[in-house]
C-alpha cells in the first residue's frame, strides 16, 4: 500500500500540472489567431512523438527519483488537454469575445470571464484523457528510472521471475485504472461542464439572473394559417 500511494501521489501532481499548462496554453495559443497558426504545427508534431523516446532525458537532466515521474506524468497528460482545450477555445463565438471587449474588457478579463467558461466541457474532456495518461506515465517512469512505487517494483518483480507476485501487483494496478476510469464517466462530465458554464455566463443574461430563474420569453402562438373561422363564414 505505500508503494500504491506513492505512485498515486506522483500521479495526482503531474496531472495537476498537467491539467494548469494544458488549459493556459490551450487558451492562450487559442485565442491568438497568430499563435494558434504557427505553433499548432509543432504541436501537433510534438504529440505524435513517442512520449518513452523523451523520458531518457528526463532522467539525465533530473536524475531517478519522484522529479522524474512527475515529469513524465506531466509530458504524458499535457498534450490531449492542450489540444483540447485550443481546439474548444477557436469553436468560441467570436461575437461573445467582440462584446466583451467593446464593454472594455481586458485580455484576462475575456480569457477568465469569456473564453473559460465557454471551454469547460473542453478542459473536462481533456482532464478525462488526461487522467490515464498521468498514470501510464508514472509507471513507465518507475519501471525505468525508478527508486520506489509500483512501476519499479514491477520492475523488480518481473527481473527476478517472481511471477505470482507481480500478477498480484498488475491486477492491483489494472484495478485502480479502472476504478479511476469508471469515476470519472460516473461523474457525468459533460452534465458537471454544462453547470458550470451556466453558472459562470451570468454576464449574458438581463440583470445578471441566475440560470435557474431566467428563462427566454416565451413566443406568442402562431395562427394557422388554414380555412378561414366561424365568423368570416358568416360574413359571407
Amino acid at each position: 500500500m505505500p508503494r500504491l500511494g506513492d505512485t498515486l501521489l506522483k500521479a495526482l501532481l503531474g496531472y495537476a500540472l498537467a491539467v494548469g499548462l494544458g488549459v493556459a496554453g490551450g487558451l492562450w495559443v487559442g485565442s491568438r489567431r497568430l499563435a494558434h497558426a504557427v505553433a499548432m504545427p509543432y504541436v501537433v508534431a510534438a504529440y505524435g512523438v513517442p512520449k518513452i523516446l523523451v523520458l531518457p532525458w528526463i532522467v539525465l537532466i533530473c536524475g531517478l527519483g519522484t522529479t522524474t515521474a512527475v515529469l513524465s506524468a506531466t509530458l504524458f497528460a499535457v498534450f490531449p488537454i492542450f489540444l483540447m482545450v485550443a481546439a474548444g477555445t477557436r469553436d468560441v463565438d467570436p461575437t461573445l469575445v467582440t462584446a466583451a471587449v467593446a464593454m472594455g474588457a481586458t485580455r484576462s478579463q475575456v480569457s477568465l470571464k469569456v473564453l473559460l467558461p465557454a471551454v469547460l466541457p473542453s478542459v473536462v474532456a481533456g482532464m478525462r484523457v488526461g487522467v490515464v495518461f498521468a498514470m501510464l506515465g508514472v509507471l513507465l517512469a518507475e519501471m525505468f528510472a525508478g527508486t520506489r512505487g509500483m512501476g519499479f517494483l514491477m520492475q523488480r518483480m518481473a527481473m527476478a521471475f517472481k511471477a505470482p507476485d507481480l500478477f498480484a501487483a498488475t491486477a492491483i494496478v489494472s484495478v485502480l485504472s479502472i476504478v479511476v476510469v469508471t469515476v470519472s464517466r460516473a461523474s457525468r462530465p459533460p452534465a458537471l461542464a454544462l453547470a458550470l458554464t451556466e453558472e459562470t455566463d451570468q454576464w449574458r443574461r438581463p440583470d445578471g439572473a441566475s440560470s435557474r430563474r431566467w428563462r427566454a420569453a416565451p413566443r406568442p402562438p402562431r395562427r394557422a394559417r388554414g380555412r378561414p373561422g366561424r365568423r368570416a363564414r358568416r360574413r359571407r
